[in-house]
């Protein structure tokens, strides 16, 4: 699958909420995986004043992707 193909995805958890669309992702070009699924532009994230706390709120880490087809579904974060 190429990145390119995980924009515009939409995201829902194991338990069937829906938690918004791909807008943008975050790759970590040194070990060449993806890091994170934004469900809003980068650029909008980075313009926040609290980034961090926008950049928990409104991305998904990706090591809880559990498949992707039409949709991307992701398990609870952990606790």
């Amino acid at each position: 699958m190429l990145v390119s193909d995980l924009y515009g995805k939409q995201i829902i958890t194991t338990a069937g909420n829906r938690l918004g669309i791909v807008e943008d992702v975050i790759i970590d070009f040194e070990d060449g995986v993806i890091v994170r699924l934004l469900l809003t532009k980068f650029e909008e994230l980075t313009k926040a004043e609290n980034t961090r706390e926008m950049m928990r709120r409104h991305s998904v880490n990706f090591d809880r992707v559990k498949s992707i087809t039409e949709t991307i579904v992701v398990g609870q974060p952990p606790k």
